[in-house]
């Protein structure tokens, strides 16, 4: 018996009449939020680095998409072989190249021939945009990411990161003006063209904009932490009468992480394909000349700490 037939013997004992109770109540609906939470889990265990973490939770994650495939079949939906034969046939049909008389040399060549196969995938669908199949609840960073590396793959897109950057201070001009006109729902406006014009640049550097956040979230926290807990041995708390204290620490904060963290890294590599391999090695070569960086608002861009790990999702009764 393999693995994986043992897995399903497991689960379906798990379901049957004298399996788990827990088990048995969960239905497609009620499992749609344990699939995002070993998303998640799997994402930290792969910047943390541990091999036997990321082995657990991808098997935690393995253990959802059996456990879905097994309500389907008891409602006469599908089964995991349906599953299974339905990816490894659309992986195919989607690499002539590999599986045909087809040839490619290029990453760029074949990120177009997978767009071009899914379009005519798409005729006659009720929705054939090229946006059609990403997810309307994706959070709003890697949508962003998302829908624009679809529509620069079909030509549409910024020449070049210079071009963007240019776009990033017209949108920055177009915001000031906003705010100097206390117009709430222009801010608004404003601010959302230029968080999306930054992933666009974040895109063509061969950075993923979400990693990256979620590291200046990191490194943001665990700098004031530093500063919580120096205030605390001064007999102090976190205070707007101790925004001088603050300040100093804060400066002490940054030497003082800078020296006793590991080796940072690049937040890039991870945003499967959307940008070209070229700009991914040119992110990767400038992530080297890092120095120092602040995440307070107002403070000079500088290195990207290296991404740790990322936050859980909520707590929540789980097998």
């Amino acid at each position: 018996m393999s693995q994986m037939e043992r897995l399903r013997a497991i689960m379906a004992r798990l379901r049957g009449p004298d399996g788990c109770p827990w088990d048995r109540e969960q239905t497609l609906g009620t499992l749609g939020t344990f699939v995002i939470e070993e998303s998640y889990e799997v994402l930290e265990a792969i910047a943390s680095g541990s091999v036997a973490q990321l082995r657990e939770e991808l098997g935690d994650l393995l253990f959802q998409i059996v456990f879905q495939a097994r309500v389907a079949e008891e409602r006469g939906d599908f089964d995991l072989e349906d599953v299974m034969r339905s990816i490894g046939d659309k992986i195919v049909r989607r690499h002539p190249h590999v599986f045909g008389d087809g040839r490619l040399s290029s990453a760029e060549q074949v990120l177009a021939q997978w767009e071009r196969i899914k379009g005519e995938e798409r005729r006659g669908a009720p929705d054939a945009s090229v946006f059609a199949g990403v997810p309307v609840a994706l959070p709003a960073l890697l949508k962003a990411l998302r829908i624009s590396t679809k529509a620069g793959r079909v030509g549409f897109d910024w020449p070049d990161v210079d071009s963007l950057l240019v776009k990033v201070e017209e949108e920055l001009l177009e915001l000031r003006h906003a705010l100097g006109q206390g117009d709430p729902e222009g801010v608004g406006e404003e601010l959302g063209d230029l968080l999306f014009t930054i992933a666009n640049v974040a895109r063509q550097a061969g950075v993923d904009p979400e990693g990256a956040l979620q590291a200046a979230n990191r490194k943001f926290q665990a700098r004031f932490r530093y500063v919580e807990d120096r205030l605390r041995q001064e007999g102090l708390r976190p205070a707007p009468e101790h925004r001088a204290r603050m300040e100093a620490l804060w400066q002490e904060a940054k030497t003082a992480l800078r020296r006793t963290s590991p080796d940072r890294i690049s937040p890039s590599g991870g945003i499967s394909g959307s940008a070209p391999p070229r700009a991914r090695r040119k992110a990767a070569s400038g992530s080297l000349r890092a120095a120092s960086s602040d995440t307070r608002p107002g403070s000079p861009p500088g290195a990207r700490d290296r991404p740790g790990r990322l936050p859980k999702a909520p707590e929540r009764s789980r097998r």
